[in-house]
């Protein structure tokens, strides 16, 4: 592993664990060039996925880029750290156990709404309002107004025409 500080080829692995979720392995690693410190984790990937874009562009998937986006809409809310990971976490699992290499972009974005949705409204909204592409008050008005009808019990669909 590189140095992040010194940019020397090879470091020591001072201590091994696995993460509080069992998803990863963190490892504490010294550059014997400067002596620094620092951090690596280590993640299984069952598959290589590739993510199929609305304008039928194709990238691989990047966990990183899904966790920001999560992030994101939990911003300033109260949502442990921890909470966020693990659904990270759960929804890259999902990808990866659906058994396919390309995934269209709505599954992953339904994925993460049902994930927001369990674990805070405003976060889901939030992400509902970027992934739904909201333009005006009106489809906010629209969509929350179905949310709460959903949460009340009445039928209404959740989607801004």
């Amino acid at each position: 592993m590189r140095c992040p500080f010194c940019g020397n080829e090879d470091s020591q692995v001072k201590d091994s664990r696995p993460t509080e979720d069992v998803s990863a392995i963190r490892r504490r690693r010294q550059c014997p060039a400067c002596g620094g410190r620092f951090t690596t984790f280590e993640r299984i990937q069952l598959r290589e996925l590739t993510i199929v874009k609305k304008s039928g562009k194709r990238e691989t998937f990047d966990r990183d880029k899904l966790a920001r986006s999560i992030e994101i809409a939990c911003r300033k809310r109260p949502i442990a750290p921890e909470r966020i990971e693990r659904m990270v976490n759960g929804v890259v699992r999902r990808l990866e156990s659906m058994g396919e290499a390309e995934i269209e972009v709505g599954k992953v974005g339904e994925m993460v709404m049902e994930g927001l949705q369990a674990l805070d409204p405003v976060a889901y909204i939030r992400f509902a309002s970027v992934y739904r592409d909201f333009r005006e008050a009106r489809d906010f008005e629209t969509f929350v107004g179905a949310l709460s009808a959903v949460r009340h019990g009445l039928d209404m669909d959740p989607e801004p025409e």
